[in-house]
């Protein structure tokens, strides 16, 4: 038997963590969420921290495996944040677990890497999801899991839907959990599956300064600066996508409910006097169709980053397919929670999330 150097392999797990946090594909700002267990514990990323940072800053929270897995079997209320569980001598910043700790430590796998994939992204949110991905997976044991709220709920859905074979899971509306008895291993699997996954996206214009320029003059709006994020407004097809409604959990955290179109002729003040009509706040992003997109002056890098999330994941559906959006229940559900007041919260006031 191969003998594993614990200590390495944490240092791995956080240098792929980086890697992979640094990638706009593969994770988004605070999304996304690896671990590794070792000697009992779980060593999982902290909820409202950034991947990206994982070598530069303390952002892996060491949890208690066993007696965490046994309070998720009786279903005890601690395991909903699971800070009960927290190795507290190990934990000097104490930072709290990730809102998906459960699912992490009950699969049975050392390693376990979870992505926010903008090309599975794509596929996840279709209604057709399962059918389009069996042939794209072949030959992985992997398994499909419809929309669920992240955390307990998700968790135990998977509980009931994994083997201990199972080393892909797609989550609808949500993204890639990939599973390995190494960092390394896990690092492949990823790699391949994403690789399965990709798909051609739909070329992006520029934006029309002039036009957006007019729309915000005198407003608390800003072009976006970043070009990537003009790519949800340009294309038809993919605006369309955007203005059905809320495609995954982060989109609702970051930007709020769905997505605003202005309608032709209305610029950012009419825009904004019609959400608030409709009983809701000025939006943190404003879609102009076939001129760009306007973020609000406030917007956080988490919003940022999931304004370019959505205008990747909308170029790379095909313009045929049928979504699934997550219903205004479900919505309510993630803006009134607890754990996601949290990270917003932690998104707010990390000025080192930018850097």
């Amino acid at each position: 038997m191969t003998m594993i150097n614990d200590s390495a392999e944490l240092t791995k797990l956080k240098q792929l963590s980086a890697r992979i946090g640094a990638d706009p594909a593969l994770v988004q700002a605070a999304g996304g969420n690896t671990s590794i267990k070792q000697d009992g514990i779980l060593w999982v990323k902290a909820s409202g921290t950034w991947l990206m940072h994982a070598e530069a800053q303390d952002i892996m929270v060491p949890v208690e495996l066993v007696p965490l897995l046994e309070a998720f079997d009786r279903d005890h209320p601690d395991v909903e944040n699971c800070l009960s569980f927290v190795v507290e001598a190990k934990n000097p910043s104490a930072l709290r677990p990730s809102i998906e700790t459960t699912l992490h430590a009950l699969i049975p796998h050392r390693v376990v890497v979870h992505v926010h994939c903008i090309e599975t992204i794509a596929l996840a949110v279709r209604q057709d999801a399962e059918t389009v991905l069996k042939p794209l997976l072949s030959g992985i044991d992997w398994a499909f899991f419809p929309y669920q709220k992240p955390g307990v709920q998700l968790s135990k859905a998977i509980a009931e839907g994994i083997t201990p074979a199972t080393e892909v899971l797609v989550l609808g509306n949500h993204g890639l959990v990939v599973a390995a008895g190494t960092v390394e291993q896990a690092e492949k699997l990823l790699e391949e599956t994403c690789s399965r996954l990709r798909r051609p996206a739909r070329s992006m214009s520029q934006p029309d300064v002039e036009a957006l320029d007019s729309a915000i003059a005198g407003t608390a709006y800003r072009i976006a600066s970043e070009s990537e994020l003009h790519g949800t407004a340009f294309d038809p097809v993919n605006c369309g996508f955007a203005a059905g409604g809320s495609l995954y959990p982060d989109h609702v955290i970051f930007l709020g409910r769905g997505s605003v179109c202005a309608e032709p002729g209305e610029d950012v003040e009419a825009v904004c006097r019609r959400v608030r009509a409709n009983g809701a706040a000025d939006p943190v992003s404003i879609l102009f169709p076939g001129a760009g997109a306007v973020m609000h002056q406030t917007a956080s890098p988490g919003a940022i980053a999931m304004a370019r999330c959505l205008a990747d994941v909308t170029a790379r559906i095909p313009a045929e397919a049928t979504l699934s959006y997550l219903t205004p229940a479900q919505e309510d559900e993630l803006i009134n929670w607890d754990a996601e007041k949290y990270r917003q919260m932690l998104n707010a006031t990390n000025t080192a999330a930018t850097s």
